[in-house]
């Protein structure tokens, strides 16, 4: 019934020895025939899906069984057919392959976003085994996403958001380029369709002009690589792709025609030597840019992409961005992990010093996919983890001793010092970079050299939470806090911080507002929020943390805990009505917070003033302007009769404490103020 489609895809498989071409006949046969009455979501016989991947397939070169994979890859999941049959069919390293592309298919019992949180973990344990799961899985996925207009618009963007947050950037980290780049423009294509039609409008009324440009420079190139003797090389040009484009566009806040590295050339030659050597030629032919120079043949990407860039101000003081590399280079840029099974296909062999190379790198990503499958296993939140750091852009950082730290983009020093070893990040007091003093929450730059400063008195604290970018070293530092703090707890995202085991003042006013100590002149002589004090509450260091089903509190609400006889912490939303019904809620309520949201400063000064009855009601509105809350205060006289006082109070940020003792400072009565380091 299908045979003229069969026919016309073995026909793209031409280069492919005549027993692999057979096989392929024979799994696309089998296929249309399981699939026979199947209908995809725009009325076309389902069989094109299969043959459409087994093509993409064909495209990255892979080898004949992950081919045959791809065209039986949904069989075992839609259709009658079992894994002993295809096993007798076609070979035991199908049969798993298919079977591993089954098991990481949607759970259709579960919810939406559970389905896909697990369809993304049972993917990163099939591909740690077998990394052509994921790459059948890829083509998969690049095939849905050329045909998703046949979807309705809602689902449609789900996929594409997906897509773009996981999809794109395993591409991108298994170095398959052209892959990438295609889902990040038809994902932009379906989440932004104005954005992408604006900036395809752009380029299509620039395309003549850019082409005579690009024309130009390659001539020019060819011309000044064949005065210095060099011949054999490739020279190509092109736009960027639309997503790259908008991804400038809107990094830099600009217009479409304010971005100006828009076009890009590339240069392939035949020895790292000449690559070198290139690099050389063009800048004498155009200045080059400063700081816009990677060398990525000395420090490769994780997804082992080697290649020199350069920003050049070339013709008509244009900005152009040159790529120069190898064509093996080239080869792994557009093939990554891939091309280990295309140099097969094509030499019919692994002897030979390149296909070494290309083993070493085919085994550090290998080990690289189990860490991260290793991650995901322990990992309660391990979508988050996925997005924000396994997927995301890394670093290279050194020791001072000269070995190589890969680090997420975003990781701090305290990141770097977990990474070396645990005890050292527990241990840490502060941070070096090139031989100068860093914040530990400072991101690091790629190719710095870091340096841990440890003392054995040295220990974690709460607001390391905030500085760790990654999660191994939050976890490490969760682990410490929860070990050997007896002031906090942290489980389920919240931390619970014990309150002091003074008697509670009582207080008439609100519970969170500050309780005054009054003299007998009627001085104000101590203020104190008992609510942001800690104290231990017995044994508690074996509760439980539990979010309240009756106001369910996610990220970001105020949020308030309620010690439960029995039932450990209940949090419950500040305002939820059920808390005033509950014994002893002043008494056995706690002070609770989401652990990652970005924590308040906490400040100390002191202040000399003249006698006045309420210095601390006028210090207090200073306070509140800023958004400054007062936690503790105390006055004395000194010598002089004069007062002295010492105050601790939370701010958001450190502009907000200059402001406060700018402000603090206009008080008639305050002399002297100065911050308590």
């Amino acid at each position: 019934m299908y045979e003229q489609l069969i026919e016309r895809f073995i026909q793209k498989a031409f280069k492919y020895p005549k027993t692999d071409q057979e096989k392929f006949l024979a799994a696309a046969t089998f296929a249309a025939s399981k699939h026979e009455n199947q209908k995809r979501a725009s009325g076309e016989p389902y069989i094109i899906h299969p043959l459409a991947v087994g093509e993409i397939l064909i495209q990255l070169k892979m080898d004949a069984d992950t081919i045959c994979a791809g065209l039986l890859h949904d069989t075992l999941e839609d259709t009658a057919t079992t894994y002993e049959e295809l096993k007798e069919l076609f070979g035991q390293a199908v049969a798993d392959m298919v079977e591993g592309e089954t098991k990481i298919a949607n759970l259709k019992t579960m919810n939406k976003s559970l389905a896909e949180a697990e369809t993304i973990r049972k993917m990163f344990f099939a591909m740690s085994k077998d990394i052509r799961v994921i790459i059948i899985k890829l083509a998969d996925k690049l095939h849905n996403m050329r045909t998703l207009q046949h979807l309705k618009a809602e689902r449609a963007r789900e996929i594409a958001g997906d897509t773009l947050d996981i999809f794109a950037p395993l591409a991108d980290r298994l170095g398959i380029s052209w892959l990438k780049d295609e889902l990040e423009d038809l994902s932009l294509k379906i989440l932004k369709p104005d954005t992408f039609n604006y900036i395809q409008e752009y380029l299509l009324s620039k395309k003549s002009e850019q082409k005579a440009y690009l024309s130009r420079i390659e001539k020019s190139i060819y011309r000044a690589c064949g005065d210095a003797s060099l011949s054999d090389i490739i020279v190509t040009s092109r736009a960027k792709h639309t997503y790259s484009i908008y991804m400038k566009m809107k990094k830099r806040k600009k217009e479409i025609d304010e971005i100006f590295d828009i076009l890009g050339v590339r240069i392939l030659c035949n020895t790292v030597t000449e690559c070198y050597t290139i690099l050389g030629v063009v800048h004498r032919l155009w200045p080059p840019i400063e700081g816009r120079f990677k060398d990525y043949i000395a420090m490769p990407k994780a997804n082992n992409y080697q290649s020199l860039h350069t920003t050049v101000m070339a013709l008509d003081g244009k900005l152009l961005e040159i790529q120069i590399r190898t064509k093996e280079m080239h080869f792994t840029a557009e093939y990554g992990v891939a091309a280990h099974w295309s140099y097969k296909a094509d030499s019919g062999s692994d002897t030979g010093s390149w296909s070494k190379m290309d083993n070493e790198q085919f085994s550090k990503i290998i080990s690289k996919l189990k860490t991260w499958s290793n991650e995901i296993e322990t990992s309660e939140s391990y979508m988050d983890d996925i997005k924000g750091e396994l997927l995301k852009d890394t670093i290279y950082v050194f020791t001072p001793q000269g070995h190589i730290v890969e680090l997420a983009a975003n990781a701090t020093a305290l990141d770097f010092a977990y990474q070396i070893h645990t005890e050292v990040g527990n241990h840490t007091t502060g941070a070096k970079a090139d031989g100068s003093i860093i914040p530990l929450n400072a991101p690091l730059k790629n190719t710095q050299v870091i340096e841990i400063l440890t003392s054995p008195n040295a220990r974690p604290h709460l607001q390391w939470l905030r500085y760790a970018q990654t999660n191994s070293a939050r976890k490490k530092i969760k682990a410490w806090l929860n070990k050997y703090d007896e002031n906090i707890l942290i489980d389920k995202d919240i931390i619970a911080k014990r309150k002091v085991t003074e008697p509670p003042v009582k207080l008439e006013q609100q519970p969170s507002t500050p309780a005054p100590v009054v003299d007998d002149e009627n001085i104000v002589r101590h203020v104190v929020d008992a609510k942001r004090m800690k104290f231990r509450v017995g044994d508690e260091k074996n509760m439980m943390i539990h979010i309240a089903q009756c106001c369910t509190p996610v990220r970001g609400d105020d949020i308030v805990g309620y010690i439960s006889r029995g039932r450990g912490i209940i949090v419950h939303k500040r305002d939820c009505p059920n808390l005033k019904n509950m014994s002893e809620i002043v008494d056995r309520s706690i002070e609770v917070e989401w652990e990652t949201e970005f924590p308040k400063l906490t400040k100390r000064f002191s202040v000399t003033s003249k006698r006045t009855y309420d210095l601390f009601g006028e210090i207090e509105g200073a306070l509140r302007k800023f958004k400054g809350h007062l936690i503790e205060g105390r006055l004395f006289d000194d010598e002089e009769g004069k007062l002295m006082g010492t105050f601790t109070m939370e701010v958001e940020r450190e502009e907000d404490f200059k402001k406060i003792i700018k402000n603090l400072k206009t008080i008639p009565s305050i002399n002297t103020i100065a911050e308590i380091k």
